[in-house]
């Protein structure tokens, strides 16, 4: 049974709007500072050492952590597109499957383990730590490298209590068991070493501030073979689609193939959540902006949230620099409010309509 043919100049029409959206976020990234907007001409201009530190700022600060907030956007939507496939449920998020409350689990017990004297992420770790701890294998993993091992960890929990990925039912309770189990661990950390409290709340709030061209590289080097991974398997999400006695008849072998899904949604997800914390709605939010804009299958709805989320989170970090500076918002704290909102309308607009979300 073949899916519905889609019009391929929507789609393409979409993605082209998207890049576009993109690259124009990239540059504005550039020119957003903690003083707001500011002129690029020093980049090309200037000379002395106010040209070479504007320059400094620009590549080494600015670029990277748009670009870094661009590819964790990318991740998210593409997980959030997963997990929403997977599970046949368009209120599915990236973080059903426990990854974020493993993340954080992670990352406080390590900043229990220090002392609490980390910083948000492994980059921004402080130099006193960095000097006491400094054969330390906790300095080694650092804070990054524990909240993936941490998001690993509480799939492969969650997958364990499912028994496998054999029942997605069974799986989603599983992973809402894991990740209240977890979040109870994390709170029970925090309130024994409440000097790790406030170095876990940008983690917690979720921020782009510390990501590093290393961080840009990484999640760009997932964000591709995942994306391909996705792609690869999202014939398996259409069956689905159609129901689980359908995709069966299809002759697919459901068990690895969900595997595989899960494998990427993790990565994908532990991944995103060790560079940049807890950010909400964008993996959620993302798959359902673009159903809004067309009517695409599987294939190429991995692709068009991918770019959806990238968009999303990179124009939420412009906001989060933007609207107090010198002060700056949390991006996650952005992303949960205006996601929500976004949320509340649909439901809202959905119900007047007489359908459901």
């Amino acid at each position: 049974m073949r899916a519905p043919a889609v019009p391929r100049s929507a789609g393409h029409w979409l993605t082209l709007v998207l890049l576009a959206l993109g690259a124009a976020l990239l540059l504005a990234g550039l020119a957003v500072g903690s003083t707001g907007v500011e002129s690029l001409r020093p980049l090309w201009s200037g000379e002395g050492a106010q040209a070479a530190m504007a320059r400094q700022i620009v590549w080494d600060i600015r670029l990277p952590r748009t670009l870094g907030a661009w590819a964790a956007g990318a991740l998210l939507g593409l997980a959030g597109a997963v997990a929403q496939g997977l599970f046949r449920n368009p209120l599915a998020d990236p973080y059903l499957l426990g990854s974020a409350s493993g993340a954080s689990l992670g990352v406080a017990a390590v900043l229990a383990l220090m002392g609490g004297a980390g910083g948000m992420l492994g980059a921004s770790t402080s130099v006193a730590v960095v000097s006491v701890y400094s054969g330390h294998w906790l300095v080694r993993l650092g804070l990054t490298g524990a909240a993936f091992v941490g998001a690993v960890a509480a799939v492969l929990l969650t997958l364990a209590l499912a028994r496998g990925v054999q029942h997605t039912l069974r799986l989603l309770l599983a992973g809402v068991v894991v990740g209240v189990v977890l979040g109870a661990c994390t709170s029970l950390i925090l309130l024994l070493s409440p000097d790790s409290l406030q170095a876990m709340q940008g983690f917690l709030l979720g921020s782009t501030g510390f990501v590093g061209w290393t961080s840009c590289l990484l999640m760009l080097a997932v964000w591709l073979p995942s994306l391909a991974a996705a792609w690869a398997l999202s014939r398996t999400l259409d069956a689905l689609a159609l129901g689980e006695s359908t995709a069966l008849s299809l002759g697919l072998r459901l068990a690895p193939l969900r595997a595989a899904l899960v494998a990427v949604l993790a990565l994908a997800t532990g991944t995103a959540v060790a560079q940049t914390g807890l950010i909400a709605f964008v993996g959620l939010a993302a798959p359902h902006l673009v159903r809004a804009a067309v009517h695409v299958t599987h294939g190429r709805l991995m692709w068009l949230a991918s770019l959806m989320g990238a968009a999303l989170l990179a124009g939420a970090d412009l906001l989060a620099r933007g609207l107090l500076a010198p002060q700056e918002l949390p991006v996650g704290v952005l992303t949960a409010v205006l996601g929500g909102g976004y949320l509340l309308w649909l439901m809202h607009r959905r119900t007047g309509a007489g359908g459901v979300l």
